[in-house]
């Protein structure tokens, strides 16, 4: 807590200051900024955090709430009925970190041997927090890493968080916000998506134990199901048509994998005024054998469906 600010009484303030600008040069709206960094730095609040109760997914565009699923373009797929778990996104979070950006200056620092020169600092004191990053790995000051976590030569933008355990691995992105759960390998050169604005966007989430394979990108508040895995080369955007063809009819989704889904790139075919093309979509093939453990169902995953690490 920095004087009078604390993170409950912050909270007002962000709100007050993202929609008139002018109220940063009041000293106290400043500090309620500072404050919900160093909170978000320390994991005390966080930009999204999952629902108690089952309900209407966020949108995507607005953070409105509407029910998941979309129905096929070609009228050959199913219209997926489940819907992913509900988060509920913190605007006022959000709203922080881009208050944040307006009050910084670009300053020149140094971390060992490398120079930077930026308007957010990187983290420090990842030894106490039980934090492994392996030069040159970075992780910008906001983003909160619980104890376990490895960060290769990677990056984690502020405002995300990654849970215990979680492997970033070399050349793999976390965006801004992102929230990535426990016991994660995000493999070589994965790229999560990060998303700032509009303030009550739905960001990336991955959820526990889940595999995202090499050159994997999940972006506009894609939703990956606890411990789903995702071949390599797969794309996921919020109009990623996601075709399950585990049944005798595809079922068509966009926007979430469910849990345990065994998911790889591929194509369908649409009609275009110059003729017919294959564009990409997802596929789910299978799900994770759930006789097995966490790690035995991923090993079996990978060999059973040939789905490429």
């Amino acid at each position: 807590m920095r004087g009078s600010v604390d993170v409950e009484t912050a909270r007002p303030l962000i709100e007050s200051a993202f929609r008139q600008r002018d109220l940063l040069k009041d000293p106290r709206h400043e500090e309620a900024v500072l404050v919900a960094i160093e909170a978000l730095d320390r994991g005390e609040i966080r930009v999204a955090q999952p629902d108690l109760q089952p309900g209407p997914q966020p949108s995507v565009e607005t953070g409105t709430a509407v029910e998941t699923g979309a129905a096929a373009e070609t009228g050959a797929a199913a219209e997926a009925t489940d819907a992913a778990p509900v988060w509920t996104v913190n605007a006022w979070v959000k709203e922080a970190i881009l208050l944040y950006f307006a009050i910084r200056k670009v300053e020149p620092s140094e971390a060992g041997p490398l120079s930077f020169c930026d308007k957010v600092p990187i983290k420090r004191d990842l030894a106490q927090a039980g934090v492994r990053v392996v030069p040159p790995g970075t992780v910008r000051y906001g983003a909160y890493l619980e104890r376990g976590v490895i960060v290769m030569p990677g990056y984690v933008n502020i405002g995300a968080r990654v849970g215990s355990g979680t492997m970033v691995d070399t050349w793999a992105t976390v965006g801004s916000c992102a929230q990535i759960g426990r016991d994660v390998h995000l493999a070589g050169g994965v790229g999560i998506g990060g998303v700032l604005e509009p303030p009550g966007a739905r960001p990336v989430i991955v959820e526990d134990g889940a595999f995202i394979g090499s050159r994997v990108v999940i972006v506009e508040g894609v939703y990956i199901g606890k411990e789903a895995v995702v071949g390599a080369g797969v794309v996921l955007t919020s109009s990623t048509v996601i075709l399950d063809v585990t049944g005798p009819t595809p079922i068509e989704r966009r926007g979430w994998i469910p849990a345990r889904s065994v998911v790889i790139p591929g194509t369908r075919a649409k009609r275009f005024p110059a003729g017919e093309f294959q564009v990409p979509c997802a596929l789910i093939i299978g799900q994770r054998n759930a006789s097995t453990d966490r790690k035995v169902s991923l090993e079996s995953a990978l060999r059973d469906f040939g789905v490429p690490a």
